[in-house]
């Protein structure tokens, strides 16, 4: 039976940056403490002679081969596929 101490519990609010009353400190204490007790027995599960599952999805390497596609396009038919400009320029909204 794993069980948190107090200081345990505000040593992982501290390093969680988290501010715990009193009242949550208990809280949080008796839950953490019961989720390692889980850890504890899913640790003593026999496993021997499964295989490990990494994914199951059943898809290995799905991948497409690398195309190079020359596309040139001009100034002008570039500044045609843009939202708003002005002249030549291409039209933003003010950043500071």
């Amino acid at each position: 039976m794993s069980k948190l101490t107090r200081d345990q519990v505000i040593r992982l609010a501290a390093l969680s940056k988290l501010h715990l009353t009193e009242s949550e400190i208990k809280k949080f204490q008796a839950e953490l403490s019961r989720i390692l007790d889980y850890v504890d027995m899913l640790d003593n599960v026999d496993v021997s002679g499964l295989e490990p599952t990494y994914q199951v999805t059943g898809l290995e390497n799905v991948m497409r081969d690398d195309e190079v596609v020359i596309q040139q396009a001009s100034p002008d038919e570039l500044l045609k596929l843009l939202p708003d400009k002005k002249d030549r320029f291409i039209k933003v909204k003010r950043m500071i």
